[in-house]
């Protein structure tokens, strides 16, 4: 198994984006004295921004029937990553 990097992003987190023009990414920094710092590249911020909001949708889904946050986490990941 990988090890994996996990951070709680909530509404008061501090996000910052910024084009980083000369690698074709974008930087997107959470937090401020510790941050922790995603690269993306310029043909990953589409599908980024997709599946953001394929998973806003099903959040959205859920808060509308009531949920309670109890259930199995829903896996919207297609591509077996």
């Amino acid at each position: 198994m990988r090890d994996t990097v996990q951070i709680h992003v909530t509404a008061d987190l501090p996000i910052r984006v910024r084009a980083l023009t000369y690698a074709n990414r974008a930087e997107i920094r959470f937090g401020k004295a510790f941050p922790v710092v995603l690269l993306v590249d310029s043909d990953a911020i589409a599908v980024l921004g997709r599946e953001l909001a394929e998973v806003q949708a099903v959040l959205n889904a859920a808060a509308a029937r009531g949920k309670d946050g109890d259930e199995v986490p829903t896996d919207t990941d297609k591509q077996g990553n």
